[in-house]
C-alpha cells in the first residue's frame, strides 16, 4: 500500500480551447482514467489562482504573456489569465475521473506562483502534500498530467528531492515546450533521479 498516482492540473484551461492550452492536453484523460485503479491512492492537483494573480501578464504594466520577470522568489514566466478560482477554466476536464483521495489546490496565494504539487515557487512554502503522503506511507509516486515541462517537472523534481521514488509516465503527460523547456525539463528530471517512462 505504498503507490500513489499524482494527477497534475488536468483542467479545462490547460486543454484545447482553454486560456493556456497545452497541445494535446485532453489526450491525457483516457490513459489517466485507466491507470487510477492500479494505485493505492490518487491525488489530484488543481491550479487555483485568485483574479489578478501576480503571475498573470495582465497584472504587470506593459508586459505580455510569456515575458520573464524577476519576482522576490526568483524568475517568473508571465502567463495568460488562467485557472481563476471557481471559473469553468479552473474545473477539471469533464471526462476526468475525480477518483481522488485528495485534491491539492495550488497557486492561490496572490503574490507567488506554484508549479510544484509540493512547494510554492519560493521552494519553501509547502502545500501539505509531503506530509499527507508520509502519513499514509505512500512513497512510490507516478506523476501524470499537464504540463510536462512545468508543473509535472517541478513536482517530480521536488518529490525526488524529498526522497520519494518518482516516475513520470510520458504517455499520460503533455508539454508546452516554451523555448526548449521540454528538453530542459526532461534533463532536469533525469539528473534528479526521476524515472521517465516513455510511451
Amino acid at each position: 500500500m505504498s503507490r500513489a498516482l499524482i494527477v497534475i492540473d488536468v483542467q479545462n484551461d490547460f486543454c484545447p480551447g482553454g486560456a493556456l492550452a497545452v497541445p494535446g492536453g485532453d489526450e491525457v484523460v483516457a490513459p489517466i482514467n485507466a491507470m487510477m485503479d492500479d494505485f493505492d491512492a490518487v491525488i489530484l492537483t488543481q491550479d487555483w489562482h485568485p483574479a489578478g494573480h501576480s503571475s498573470f501578464a495582465t497584472s504587470h504594466k506593459d508586459r505580455l504573456p510569456y515575458d520573464m520577470i524577476d519576482m522576490p522568489y526568483g524568475p517568473q514566466v508571465l502567463w495568460p489569465e488562467h485557472c481563476i478560482q471557481g471559473s469553468e477554466g479552473a474545473a477539471f476536464h469533464k471526462d476526468l475521473r475525480i477518483k481522488g483521495d485528495m485534491i491539492i489546490r495550488k497557486g492561490f496565494r496572490p503574490g507567488i506562483d506554484s508549479y510544484s504539487a509540493f512547494f510554492e515557487n519560493d521552494q519553501k512554502t509547502p502545500t501539505g502534500l509531503n506530509g499527507y503522503l508520509r502519513d499514509r506511507g505512500l512513497t512510490v509516486l507516478t506523476m501524470v498530467g499537464l504540463a510536462t515541462d512545468f508543473c509535472v517537472h517541478y513536482s517530480a523534481v521536488d518529490a525526488a528531492r524529498l526522497g520519494f521514488d518518482v516516475t513520470v509516465d510520458k504517455s499520460a503527460c503533455r508539454g508546452i515546450d516554451l523555448e526548449g523547456s521540454m528538453q530542459e525539463a526532461l534533463e532536469s528530471m533525469q539528473k534528479s533521479g526521476v524515472t521517465i517512462a516513455l510511451p
